[in-house]
């Protein structure tokens, strides 16, 4: 089983020539410096069967390895606060399969506790297991586990 991130913007005006320059410059970025080559970066849709409203629209599969999660997470949650901000006044909708992702002025697109350095320290010192039916292990590979952290772990 995978799990998605997905996004997607509309408004009643398209992007004009500068938003639209905003979001290729954002998105080159992303990808040059998307942290691993093997896992997918954030993918966004052309504009082929898109709502009329709809200005952008994409979606990301993140990693099993627990210690990849949050650093892909991290970075498109970053890429897409900027794709907002690069599109002002447009209705967003950014979630996880189907858990929203919290908008906030400040921080932009993040759960809570995502970007807490010790659970990423913790997850990114976990070694790779293969046996995946492990329910401890598949529970944190839940994104709403994965943030918070895990009583039988401290």
């Amino acid at each position: 089983m995978s799990v998605s991130l997905y996004c997607s913007a509309r408004r009643a005006l398209q992007p004009t020539a500068a938003e639209s320059a905003a979001v290729e410059r954002i998105v080159a970025a992303h990808r040059s410096s998307f942290p691993y080559q093997d896992e997918e970066s954030l993918h966004l849709y052309d504009g082929q069967g898109r709502e009329p409203a709809e200005i952008l629209a994409g979606s990301t599969k993140m990693p099993f390895d627990p210690g990849r999660l949050l650093p892909v997470l991290d970075h498109v949650l970053s890429s897409v606060s900027q794709l907002r901000r690069a599109l002002p006044g447009a209705d967003w909708s950014v979630h996880m399969d189907d858990l929203d992702v919290p908008w906030d002025e400040t921080e932009g697109y993040a759960f809570p506790g995502m970007r807490d350095a010790d659970l990423a320290a913790e997850l990114g010192g976990r070694r790779r297991r293969d046996d995946m039916t492990d329910s401890a292990f598949a529970g944190r590979l839940s994104l709403g586990q994965a943030y918070g952290p895990m009583s039988h772990e401290r």
